[in-house]
């Protein structure tokens, strides 16, 4: 049995083209089904949906032999121990930096002020921070970012933005990026062994699927 975990939304939508590429139909929808393993229509795949930040664990643990998670979720939850074969550019968004508009974040930077900067990738803000020798106060927080800034929280937020327009609906002004987002294919290292030919199938049917994109 080949197990692939995966988040419901949008990247659960969006790696449905690159199942199918692979000959790998899932049978019920995530949403309206109360499952939370769907079968496949190969009897030996299956697939398993978990939060976006537990897809590494449950791959690297041996829950899952394989998954698809944003490369954010890998830099801010570790991907240590697990092979990552391909980007396979979906779910693209950008990692960045807004302020409230009205807020003068250029000058604060320049000036050296100490900024209180509201995220739930700490990890991924620390290092962006430190390698402009800013420095920041990290308060983490787990729903809407946006708020922080409009209620004084803090001068800054590091969040993912794809249009922006929930910055523009909250006077929030994108003013650094910080990386580009996709989503990874990752494999479990001894799922690789055991499993090799089946796994090596989907990831072949995969960049496949991507070369012809």
């Amino acid at each position: 049995m080949i197990t692939l975990a995966l988040s419901k939304g949008r990247i659960f939508e969006e790696t449905l083209p690159l199942l199918k590429a692979a000959g790998i139909e899932v049978l019920e929808d995530p949403e309206t089904s109360r499952k939370l393993i769907l079968p496949t229509n190969q009897p030996g795949v299956r697939v398993v949906l978990v939060r976006a930040t537990d897809v590494p664990t449950y791959v690297e643990y041996g829950g899952a032999d394989l998954g698809v998670t944003g490369k954010d979720t890998l830099l801010e939850h570790g991907g240590q121990g697990l092979y990552q074969p391909l980007d396979l550019r979906i779910a693209k968004c950008r990692m960045s930096v807004a302020v409230r508009a009205d807020f003068d974040y250029a000058s604060a930077v320049r000036q050296g002020s100490r900024l209180a900067v509201a995220t739930k990738y700490t990890t991924i803000a620390r290092e962006f921070f430190a390698t402009k020798g800013v420095h920041v106060d990290l308060i983490k927080l787990y729903g809407s970012m946006e708020l922080a800034p409009l209620t004084g929280l803090a001068d800054a937020i590091v969040d993912l933005v794809s249009t922006g327009n929930t910055l523009k609906a909250n006077q929030l002004v994108e003013v650094e990026r910080i990386m580009d987002i996709s989503s990874r294919l990752v494999v479990n290292q001894a799922s690789l062994k055991l499993k090799q030919a089946p796994i090596r199938a989907i990831i072949d049917a995969f960049a496949g699927a991507l070369s012809e994109s």
